[in-house]
């Protein structure tokens, strides 16, 4: 098996608008984290990515505890999110 992905399965990057947007609802909704979880799923889902309920809701605490900047956010979503 191969440690590198091929370019076709690298994550892309997430524009900053949606970013921003994603944050406000994860800021402003006053979601518990399993409803942030699945807002992250949801947002990753209209994008053709997939992402596990367990994963998605590390990636909710994790942002929430970085202080939601866009690039921590970007990162955190390369990390869980998975082609479908």
């Amino acid at each position: 098996m191969e440690d590198n992905l091929p370019a076709s399965c690298a994550i892309e990057k997430f524009t900053a608008a949606d970013l921003s947007s994603l944050r406000e609802e994860l800021a402003q909704s006053g979601l518990d984290s399993r409803q942030a979880a699945e807002l992250i799923g949801a947002f990753l889902g209209v994008r053709g990515y997939g992402v596990s309920s367990y994963a998605a809701c590390g990636a909710a605490s994790r942002i929430e505890l970085v202080g939601c900047s866009l690039k921590s956010m970007q990162e955190e979503l390369e990390k869980v999110a998975f082609v479908m």
